[in-house]
């Protein structure tokens, strides 16, 4: 039987250093790379002295080549080795989306099962930290729509912590988005680890009058959220997807049948989003347990905006979480 000692408390970026050191030291096979990952210690410094505790062999920078560095990452992964190759934000995925998704994502489908690929993928996402558009956008939800990736999305110190090892373990390719507000957060870390199941989702509060679903850079806002709601006599229960693909239908879906209404958080885009599938699977399976419409608050239909003012504007605030619970209660009556 293990008996948890005493929690460490770590910030977001320091959970995940930790998760990447203890990979290497572990496994000869793993190795990372990407931009600045070495000598500069990570853009949002997350690496910072790997390269001199494990060398240039274990931790390797890259050219600016999305295409070519991620690319290298299947061959290698292919090849035997367990990869972890980061990428600066989301956005830049793009420029690999050809490698992930052509490649990644097939090779077991198309090799009959041959062939895996046991490569995991680490990128920052999300907005409010007045980076522009570029680099602030939140595109997990478009990897969530590609069959052969597992997706996944950290939102705690814990889970940044623990997410890593599972990921690694997995025989075929894994994505972490990795919200870059959530990086100098604090959080509790058991010693030793709890396992961390990257195929579902976390009830972070409880409650009986509306679900809140929500994910990664949003769960905080959303538990902000749940605290007025509590303050003006309105019970939430928040749902941290967790993992994106595949999505954990039946803890949302318990929920609601227990609540019987549901608010859906997303820092993605309205129009095609994450919020879009999780509302279509309530009303598909959970229809006429609901006592209100599945409302959802996303952000707005606009590249992020650089100016404070409008970056906060566009992105899902606390009142607008707190309005739509509301509606939602007071639907019925």
């Amino acid at each position: 039987m293990i008996e948890w000692g005493a929690a460490r408390t770590l910030t977001y970026r320091e959970a995940m250093r930790e998760a990447i050191r203890e990979a290497l030291a572990n496994d000869p096979r793993v190795f990372l790379m990407g931009e600045d990952v070495g000598r500069y210690g990570g853009c949002f410094a997350v690496t910072l002295g790997l390269l001199d505790e494990f060398g240039p062999d274990r931790v390797r920078d890259t050219p600016l080549s999305e295409s070519a560095f991620v690319g290298a990452g299947i061959g290698a992964a292919l090849g035997g080795m367990r990869p972890i190759v980061e990428i600066m934000t989301v956005n830049f995925s793009l420029l690999a989306l050809d490698q992930i998704m052509n490649n990644a994502a097939t090779i077991s489908h198309m090799s009959g099962g041959q062939l895996h690929v046991p490569l995991v993928i680490r990128m920052t996402t999300g907005a409010g930290r007045q980076l522009a558009a570029q680099h602030s956008h939140s595109l997990e939800g478009w990897y969530a729509h590609i069959p052969g990736l597992k997706v996944l999305t950290p939102a705690t110190v814990e889970d940044a912590r623990g997410m890593l090892g599972p990921a690694l373990d997995d025989p075929d390719p894994v994505l972490i988005f990795e919200h870059g507000g959530l990086y100098n957060a604090k959080g509790e870390v058991p010693d030793p680890l709890r396992p961390v199941d990257i195929r579902s989702a976390a009830v972070r509060r409880a409650g009986d009058d509306v679900t809140l679903v929500t994910y990664g850079g949003t769960l905080p806002t959303t538990l902000a959220a749940a605290d007025e709601l509590a303050a003006a006599g309105i019970d939430a229960e928040v749902i941290d997807l967790r993992v994106l693909r595949p999505l954990d239908d039946a803890t949302i879906l318990e929920s609601v049948r227990r609540t019987h209404r549901a608010v859906i958080v997303d820092e993605g885009w309205r129009s095609g989003s994450l919020s879009a599938e999780v509302s279509a699977r309530i009303m598909e399976q959970a229809f006429y347990d609901l006592d209100a419409p599945v409302a959802r608050v996303c952000s707005a239909e606009v590249p992020i905006p650089y100016a404070r003012h409008l970056e906060e504007a566009a992105l899902p605030s606390v009142p607008a979480v707190v309005a739509a619970a509301t509606e939602a209660v007071r639907a019925d009556g």
